[in-house]
């Protein structure tokens, strides 16, 4: 890596205060949230070709046919995830379905006590490691895994959060959830949409949020 894409230079200090002042403006108000993604510096997460667009609030490829989810939506899943009650129940572990390139988890692990991540491809999985290693992120346990079946070794968690979409809501996922549990994901083929799950006393309750796009929830490792 040359200096300009590892190091953090007065633009990028620049950009990423940008990035936050959108993320503002499109809605997003948890302090701790907007704090996590400023410090998380997300040009390291992709491919030095794009490291001018890393603060863009676009998604962007990271090989295997995977993106980097938009700043935008990873700050609203976060902020769904951490719920308006987050002084009173806060999150101490929390499972994360698509660690992708392991931005999002990165930015878990400054707002978590313990983040477990499920990624099923390989090369994804060993790069993601590397990378949480090497920011000297020690809070987050990368899993090279089928995240359709969760982790139940690991359950039950405060909150659960996929960055893929199911084809319909997750019923063994839900059931890995802790009492008052949140669970933030987005469900559909062709047309998806955000839900959120909570795991309450009598039961579940399932509200469906905005409409997005991600990329497929798949079976299996690879």
């Amino acid at each position: 890596m040359n200096k300009s894409h590892s190091g953090i230079g007065m633009t990028s200090q620049r950009t990423r205060a940008r990035m936050i002042e959108r993320l503002r403006e499109q809605g997003i108000k948890d302090e701790a949230v907007l704090a996590a993604m400023f410090e998380v510096p997300r040009h390291l997460f992709v491919d030095e070709a794009m490291a001018t667009r890393a603060y863009d609030d676009v998604s962007l490829p990271i090989n295997f046919n995977q993106t980097i989810s938009q700043p935008y939506i990873v700050a609203r899943m976060i902020e769904i995830l951490r719920g308006p009650d987050h002084h009173h129940r806060p999150l101490n572990r929390v499972l994360e379905i698509g660690t992708g390139c392991g931005y999002q988890a990165a930015v878990l692990a400054r707002l978590v006590r313990e983040v477990y991540t499920v990624e099923r491809i390989q090369p994804l999985y060993e790069r993601a490691r590397r990378q949480l290693r090497d920011l000297k992120i020690r809070n987050v346990s990368v899993r090279y895994a089928d995240g359709n079946a969760g982790l139940p070794e690991a359950a039950p968690f405060d909150g659960i959060i996929m960055a893929a979409a199911a084809p319909a809501l997750a019923v063994a996922l839900r059931e890995q959830l802790a009492a008052g549990g949140r669970m933030i994901l987005p469900v559909g083929v062709q047309e998806q949409s955000l839900y959120l799950v909570e795991r309450e006393e009598r039961g579940f309750r399932e509200t469906r949020l905005e409409a997005v796009k991600f990329v497929p929830l798949l079976m299996g490792k690879e």
